[in-house]
């Protein structure tokens, strides 16, 4: 019961999210507001190595290699549903940026190109902390749990760091990755 709470508030959040941003002026200054007030310093160099790490084509690598050594362990299905995820979870985020085909904010980096929401690497970065967090939390523990998020939220402050995105297209990747895992989840559960 609680799994469905998550995916429907994310859904909801993701629903909010798309209707404002294509409807709403006064969210929008908001938005622009909130990140100019987020990145009013701006440290370059070292949010440049965590976003390449999390590049989403880079993320496909990782999961990849993830399925590669579930596969290893004669975890087959567990492996399929690895890169289901991923997958599912990418193609919806190339879909709602070419839907609502939002500009990224003013000065943004040159190497970052595309639309902004939702942030691709947040999508990716989410989706596969989440997978983690399913596959290995149990085993390796509480320090582990804190390893991930603590990634995770270097991987949102380097978006914003960068000018990359605004708040609310990461936000946006963090709900469409919740309700993608969600979905994938309930699907690999039901096999």
């Amino acid at each position: 019961m609680n799994n469905y709470f998550v995916l429907l508030l994310s859904a909801a959040i993701l629903l909010w999210l798309i209707f404002n941003i294509k409807n709403s002026r006064r969210f929008n200054l908001f938005d622009h507001w909130l990140h100019h007030q987020l990145v009013k310093r701006h440290d370059g160099y070292s949010w440049q190595v965590i976003a390449f790490i999390n590049d989403p084509k880079l993320m496909v690598v990782w999961d990849v290699l993830l399925a590669g050594l579930l596969l290893n362990e004669e975890r087959n299905l567990t492996a399929l549903w690895v890169l289901g995820t991923l997958g599912f979870a990418d193609i919806s985020g190339i879909i709602l940026k070419k839907l609502i085909r939002r500009q990224r904010p003013l000065m943004h980096s040159d190497k970052e190109d595309g639309y902004s929401f939702p942030s691709g690497h947040v999508l990716g970065a989410t989706t596969m902390g989440l997978i983690v967090l399913q596959l290995f939390a149990k085993d390796l523990g509480t320090g582990f749990v804190i390893v991930v998020v603590a990634l995770w939220a270097m991987v949102i402050f380097s978006r914003l760091s960068l000018k990359a995105h605004y708040p609310s297209d990461v936000l946006g990747a963090t709900s469409l990755a919740i309700v993608c895992f969600s979905i994938s989840q309930q699907l690999f559960l039901a096999i």
